[in-house]
C-alpha cells in the first residue's frame, strides 16, 4: 500500500530544513577546520543527515560554500528582471541591487548567523579554488546582465556599451564588498550606503577630468 504523503508545503518546509541545516553545518565547519580540512562525511554528520542525503541538494563542497552567495546573487538578477522598461541602464541596476537587499539580512540570518556569513566571504577571498568558483559565478552573472541590458535597450548583441556598463557596476561591487568584509564587519546598513554613494561616482568617473 503507498504511503499518503504530507502537502507539499509540508515536504517543502522539511527540504528547506535540512538543505539549511547542511548549509550551517558546513559554514560553521569550514570556519573551524578550513575549506580543505572538511570532508562530506563530516557536514552530513554534523547536520544528522546521510551522506547521500547531502548529494540530493549539493553536488559538492564548493556549491554548499557559495550557497548564501548564490542566493544573495539570485536575489538581485531576479530584481533587475523586475526594473521598468524606461530606466536607464545604471538606473536599473543600482536600483535592483539596493531593492535586492531589503531583507537580505533576514534572509541570510533564516540560514546562518550574518557574522559566519561575513567569515564565509573572506573564507572565499583567501582560498584559490573557491574564489576561482566565486568569479567564474560572477562571470556568468556578469554575462547575464549585459544580455538583459541590451535586451532592454534593443541594442545588438556585438554592442560593446552593456558590457562595458556591466563591468564598471561589478567592479564598484567588489569593491564594496570587500570594504564590507574587512572594515564595516558585516554591517548590511553600511554596506547599502557605501554600494550607493560607489555607484554614483561611476559616471562622474568616467565622464570628469579628475585634474580640474
Amino acid at each position: 500500500m503507498q504511503a499518503i504523503e504530507g502537502p507539499p508545503g509540508l515536504r517543502e518546509r522539511k527540504k528547506r530544513r535540512t538543505r539549511d541545516a547542511l548549509i550551517r553545518s558546513a559554514l560553521e565547519l569550514f570556519s573551524l577546520k578550513g575549506y580543505e580540512g572538511t570532508t562530506v562525511d563530516e557536514i552530513a554528520a554534523a547536520a544528522d543527515v546521510s551522506q547521500r542525503t547531502f548529494f540530493r541538494y549539493f553536488t559538492n563542497k564548493e556549491e554548499v560554500a557559495l550557497s548564501v552567495q548564490d542566493m544573495a546573487e539570485s536575489r538581485f538578477l531576479a530584481a533587475v528582471l523586475e526594473r521598468p522598461a524606461a530606466e536607464s541602464p545604471l538606473t536599473a541596476l543600482r536600483t535592483a541591487v539596493l531593492a535586492s537587499w531589503d531583507g537580505i539580512e533576514e534572509a541570510i540570518e533564516a540560514v546562518v548567523p550574518l557574522e559566519l556569513h561575513v567569515r564565509t566571504y573572506r573564507m572565499i577571498q583567501e582560498t584559490p579554488q573557491l574564489l576561482a568558483a566565486h568569479l567564474r559565478r560572477q562571470a556568468e552573472l556578469e554575462d547575464r546582465l549585459a544580455a538583459e541590458i541590451a535586451r532592454r535597450e534593443g541594442l545588438p548583441a556585438q554592442d560593446p556599451r552593456p558590457r562595458i556598463l556591466v563591468a564598471a557596476f561589478s567592479g564598484v561591487m567588489r569593491e564594496t564588498s570587500k570594504l564590507w568584509a574587512d572594515v564595516a564587519g558585516g554591517d548590511m546598513a553600511e554596506l547599502r550606503g557605501t554600494t550607493a554613494a560607489y555607484l554614483d561616482q561611476i559616471g562622474p568617473a568616467l565622464a570628469e577630468n579628475w585634474r580640474s
